[in-house]
């Protein structure tokens, strides 16, 4: 029996409805979709809550990307630190209301202390966000992100620690910027095997992995931009060669800047890892979807 494999984007694809949003996922033949809050908060508690509801009866698995500046582990408290607390506050309630798998962060900057001192703070934090959250019963799961600057905080063995630590955290992949921070090195299944190895020993028996993937440009062993797929030189197949071996579901997100390279990525993808769940019919699945969208806001 296959592993659940699900495989979306990494922005919601209309703002206008949640009733549009769920055709095009479905027309575009997609199971997951990431809400982009990482510029502003656009949605609010009833839409997050229908688009929620249509999401699952569609089959497909939600999760939230929190404000940039949400982030943990801040060198000083004060407004900042109150002010990233706040967003990831408010993420938690959207993506309670959605019923979305996590809430994806960042894990902020060493802001010159030593990686350990960054760390302690990092789980600190998350420490006393949870508490908060608890108390108003939006205790959702988070996901650290790995970033893609390479003198920065965000490896993957601080996200590996920073989640072994808290508990109720997830490492969040992130192939384009480890791609970028390794010179390129993720070309073979086992640079991939290796890191969803480590991601395996800290995540919870069912949780699934959480994974960003576009192809990506970089200098210096720091991402500059997300490429359209084929332009550089990370490639899926290989990633989905590794994946294949876990006995774990997995969300796959594109952050491609285009829809033509999230489709190369979903069919490239689904082809290694053998399941047949990518080249399902879309059409007359999407039919009823778009056309109640219309009634709707009609």
């Amino acid at each position: 029996m296959a592993i659940p494999l699900h495989f979306g984007p990494a922005r919601v694809p209309s703002r206008a409805s949640p009733e549009e949003a769920i055709a095009l996922l479905q027309e575009r033949g997609y199971t997951a979709c990431e809400i982009d809050f990482e510029g502003k908060f656009w949605m609010d508690y009833a839409w997050a809550e229908t688009f929620g509801q249509l999401a699952r009866e569609a089959g497909i698995v939600l999760s939230v990307h929190a404000p940039i500046a949400g982030f943990m582990g801040h060198a000083e408290r004060g407004k900042k630190l109150n002010m990233a607390v706040g967003m990831l506050d408010h993420s938690a309630g959207i993506a309670k209301s959605a019923g979305a798998e996590l809430v994806v962060f960042h894990p902020g900057f060493l802001l010159g202390r030593e990686r350990t001192e960054a760390i302690d703070s990092v789980v600190e934090q998350l420490g006393e966000l949870r508490t908060r959250l608890e108390k108003k019963d939006r205790a959702v799961p988070f996901g650290v992100e790995v970033m893609g600057r390479v003198r920065e905080l965000g490896t993957a063995a601080d996200v590996f620690e920073i989640s072994s630590r808290s508990g109720w955290v997830r490492p969040v992949l992130d192939f384009a910027h480890l791609h970028a921070v390794t010179d390129g090195a993720f070309v073979a299944p086992a640079a991939f095997a290796e890191i969803l190895a480590g991601a395996d020993s800290v995540l919870e028996p069912d949780a699934p992995f959480h994974i960003h993937f576009s192809d990506i440009a970089y200098a210096n062993r720091n991402e500059t931009k997300h490429l359209p797929y084929g332009e550089g030189t990370l490639r899926v197949g290989p990633f989905g060669e590794a994946l294949r071996d876990f006995d774990r579901p997995a969300t796959v997100i594109t952050e491609s800047p285009d829809e033509e390279s999230n489709q190369a990525i979903r069919e490239e993808l689904y082809a290694a890892v053998g399941t047949r769940r990518a080249s399902r019919a879309s059409s007359s699945a999407a039919a009823s979807p778009r056309s109640r969208a219309r009634r709707k806001s009609a």
